[in-house]
């Protein structure tokens, strides 16, 4: 049987070999014998505190635990790799800002705080980077489909639920949009028959 340290070490090199983020789930996978997730969870917060002053960090993020780039030292590395990631525009970033603080909506409901048309090709932008899905269908005439952010998204910006988000206010500044429009439907009720749970999306148990 292996013991806390030997653990410890199976889950960093699992960790350093995987991109993606590992869920508790698949990291109890790898042992022969039951080590319950309150010892995981431990040993991760351990393997996190031994790599604090590295410039490589490890984070739970909403699908998992993953070793990451501190943001520091990102712009060391994009000198070894100048590919600029891919930009987008205001509507796409400003359509993501109002699905992530109101959802779940509908492509109507979008089109209403916004004030303007919304384009197919923004919504399948989104959908295809993996940052919103359709999550359900409000039910009224039409059925229209109902959008909410991925556990991706939350990945992507390193962080496990909504609730990390910051205040919309910042993400406006940013995108220089008025976010009065998104934070007045944002503090409205949640309509009858919606997936409420899609609108603080908490990581899983598991996570």
């Amino acid at each position: 049987m292996l013991n806390p340290s030997e653990v410890k070490t199976v889950l960093e090199t699992a960790l350093l070999a995987n991109q993606s983020p590992l869920s508790i789930a698949d990291l109890r996978r790898m042992f022969d014998e039951e080590i319950g997730p309150d010892t995981l969870r431990r040993l991760l917060d351990e393997l996190r505190d031994d790599w604090r002053q590295r410039g490589v960090e490890l984070v739970n993020l909403a699908t998992g635990w993953r070793f990451q780039t501190r943001p520091s030292f990102q712009k060391y590395l994009e000198r070894l790799n100048p590919e600029k990631p891919p930009r987008y525009s205001r509507a796409v970033l400003e359509t993501l800002a109002i699905v992530a603080y109101r959802q779940p909506v509908s492509r109507g409901d979008i089109e209403d705080i916004r004030g303007v048309t919304v384009s197919p090709n923004i919504i399948r932008t989104l959908e295809q980077r993996g940052w919103i899905d359709v999550v359900g269908h409000r039910e009224v005439p039409g059925r229209p489909a109902l959008y909410a952010t991925t556990k991706e998204f939350l990945n992507d910006l390193g962080l496990r639920s909504l609730q990390e988000l910051p205040p919309l206010e910042e993400i406006a500044k940013t995108l220089e949009f008025n976010a009065a429009p998104i934070a007045e439907q944002a503090t409205a009720e949640t309509p009858a028959g919606e997936p409420a749970e899609y609108a603080s999306a908490a990581p899983s148990e598991e996570a």
